[in-house]
């Protein structure tokens, strides 16, 4: 049984750099064909999809987020992670990591963490 369990700080100040772990236990990180995701949900509002890295470690980002944002593997510790600067709070939201994979064509996400409130406050 995959689970995924999303770490970091719950506060982060404008301007700064959230920094999230998701750590990956029941499968390891660089298993081919799977695509790991940061997904979040502002408050009120429906889920974005951040971006993801591959198991060959590509990544893709939204369009919207790219300019601020890194994904990244530690395969050592079987973990990603979730950069994203110059935080407003705008960015305040539940973050999501979630394992993703291709199906008959469609992309969806099997695995979810339970997700970590982040908000960004002076």
């Amino acid at each position: 049984q995959v689970q995924l369990q999303e770490s970091g700080p719950g506060l982060v100040k404008p301007s700064q750099t959230l920094s999230l772990t998701c750590t990956v236990s029941g499968g390891a990180i660089t298993t081919n064909n799977y695509y790991w995701s940061w997904i979040r949900q502002p408050p009120g509002k429906g889920l974005e999809w951040i971006g993801d890295i591959g198991y060959s470690g590509t990544t893709n980002y939204s369009p919207s987020l790219e300019s601020r944002t890194s994904i990244s593997t530690d395969t050592s510790k079987n973990l990603f992670t979730l950069q994203l600067n110059s935080v407003t709070p705008e960015d305040t939201a539940v973050y999501y990591c979630a394992r993703g994979a291709v199906y008959r064509g469609t992309y969806y996400w099997g695995y979810w963490g339970q997700g970590t409130q982040v908000i960004v406050s002076s």
